[in-house]
Protein backbone atom coordinates (compact mmCIF):
# COMPACT_ATOMS: atom_id res chain seq x y z
CA UNK A 1 0.00 0.00 0.00
CA UNK A 2 1.16 3.38 -1.21
CA UNK A 3 -1.19 5.97 0.18
CA UNK A 4 -2.84 6.51 3.78
CA UNK A 5 -5.78 7.80 2.26
CA UNK A 6 -9.05 5.41 1.72
CA UNK A 7 -10.21 6.95 -1.68
CA UNK A 8 -7.51 9.61 -3.26
CA UNK A 9 -8.22 10.33 -7.23
CA UNK A 10 -7.05 12.89 -9.59
CA UNK A 11 -8.36 13.97 -12.74
CA UNK A 12 -10.42 11.14 -12.87
CA UNK A 13 -12.66 11.08 -16.16
CA UNK A 14 -14.83 8.78 -17.88
CA UNK A 15 -15.97 9.56 -21.62
CA UNK A 16 -18.16 6.93 -23.27
CA UNK A 17 -17.94 7.08 -27.40
CA UNK A 18 -15.04 9.28 -26.91
CA UNK A 19 -14.41 11.00 -30.49
CA UNK A 20 -17.80 9.82 -31.88
CA UNK A 21 -20.81 12.17 -32.62
CA UNK A 22 -22.42 10.77 -29.33
CA UNK A 23 -19.62 11.12 -27.21
CA UNK A 24 -20.72 11.58 -24.05
CA UNK A 25 -18.25 12.59 -20.98
CA UNK A 26 -20.22 11.15 -17.98
CA UNK A 27 -17.53 11.90 -15.35
CA UNK A 28 -15.52 15.41 -15.89
CA UNK A 29 -12.01 15.05 -13.66
CA UNK A 30 -12.55 14.29 -10.09
CA UNK A 31 -10.44 15.09 -7.71
CA UNK A 32 -10.90 13.28 -3.91
CA UNK A 33 -8.86 12.99 -0.79
CA UNK A 34 -10.75 10.79 1.50
CA UNK A 35 -9.11 9.72 5.21
CA UNK A 36 -9.96 5.97 6.25
CA UNK A 37 -13.08 6.07 9.11
CA UNK A 38 -14.69 8.85 7.40
CA UNK A 39 -18.02 9.30 6.35
CA UNK A 40 -18.68 11.08 2.94
CA UNK A 41 -21.68 11.66 0.71
CA UNK A 42 -21.53 12.57 -3.65
CA UNK A 43 -24.31 14.91 -4.32
CA UNK A 44 -25.37 16.06 -7.11
CA UNK A 45 -28.22 16.02 -9.65
CA UNK A 46 -29.25 12.98 -11.84
CA UNK A 47 -26.60 12.64 -14.87
CA UNK A 48 -24.04 14.08 -12.49
CA UNK A 49 -21.84 11.10 -12.78
CA UNK A 50 -22.30 10.28 -9.19
CA UNK A 51 -23.11 6.42 -10.05
CA UNK A 52 -20.17 5.84 -12.86
CA UNK A 53 -17.65 7.16 -10.61
CA UNK A 54 -18.74 5.30 -7.79
CA UNK A 55 -18.67 2.53 -10.46
CA UNK A 56 -15.08 2.92 -11.20
CA UNK A 57 -13.95 3.45 -7.38
CA UNK A 58 -15.38 -0.29 -6.94
CA UNK A 59 -13.60 -1.58 -10.08
CA UNK A 60 -17.07 -2.34 -12.17
CA UNK A 61 -16.35 -0.01 -14.98
CA UNK A 62 -12.65 1.38 -16.01
CA UNK A 63 -11.41 4.79 -15.98
CA UNK A 64 -11.03 6.77 -19.47
CA UNK A 65 -8.42 8.69 -17.56
CA UNK A 66 -6.75 10.48 -14.60
CA UNK A 67 -6.02 7.98 -11.30
CA UNK A 68 -7.88 6.47 -8.54
CA UNK A 69 -6.49 4.64 -5.51
CA UNK A 70 -8.40 2.86 -3.39
CA UNK A 71 -7.43 1.33 -0.22
CA UNK A 72 -3.48 2.02 -1.96
CA UNK A 73 -4.25 0.46 -4.86
CA UNK A 74 -4.62 1.51 -8.24
CA UNK A 75 -8.63 0.81 -9.76
CA UNK A 76 -6.87 0.43 -13.10
CA UNK A 77 -3.68 -2.01 -12.16
CA UNK A 78 -5.18 -3.70 -8.95
CA UNK A 79 -8.70 -4.47 -9.16
CA UNK A 80 -8.46 -7.47 -7.53
CA UNK A 81 -7.01 -6.31 -4.62
CA UNK A 82 -9.79 -3.51 -4.19
CA UNK A 83 -12.12 -6.08 -4.40
CA UNK A 84 -11.11 -8.46 -1.79
CA UNK A 85 -11.28 -4.94 0.61
CA UNK A 86 -14.63 -3.65 0.32
CA UNK A 87 -18.13 -4.08 -0.19
CA UNK A 88 -20.65 -2.13 -1.54
CA UNK A 89 -24.53 -2.42 -2.26
CA UNK A 90 -26.09 -0.01 -4.75
CA UNK A 91 -30.00 1.13 -4.30
CA UNK A 92 -31.42 -0.99 -7.08
CA UNK A 93 -31.02 -4.84 -6.69
CA UNK A 94 -28.56 -5.82 -9.14
CA UNK A 95 -27.63 -9.73 -7.65
CA UNK A 96 -29.02 -12.89 -8.66
CA UNK A 97 -32.08 -14.09 -7.23
CA UNK A 98 -30.91 -17.44 -6.80
CA UNK A 99 -27.60 -16.77 -4.48
CA UNK A 100 -27.75 -16.48 -1.00
CA UNK A 101 -25.40 -15.37 1.71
Amino acid sequence: MTSQLAIETHGLLKTYNPGKADEVQAVKGIDLRIRPHSIYALLGPNGAGKTTALSMLTTLIRPSGGSAMVAGYDVAREPDQIRQRIGVTFQEMVLDDELTG
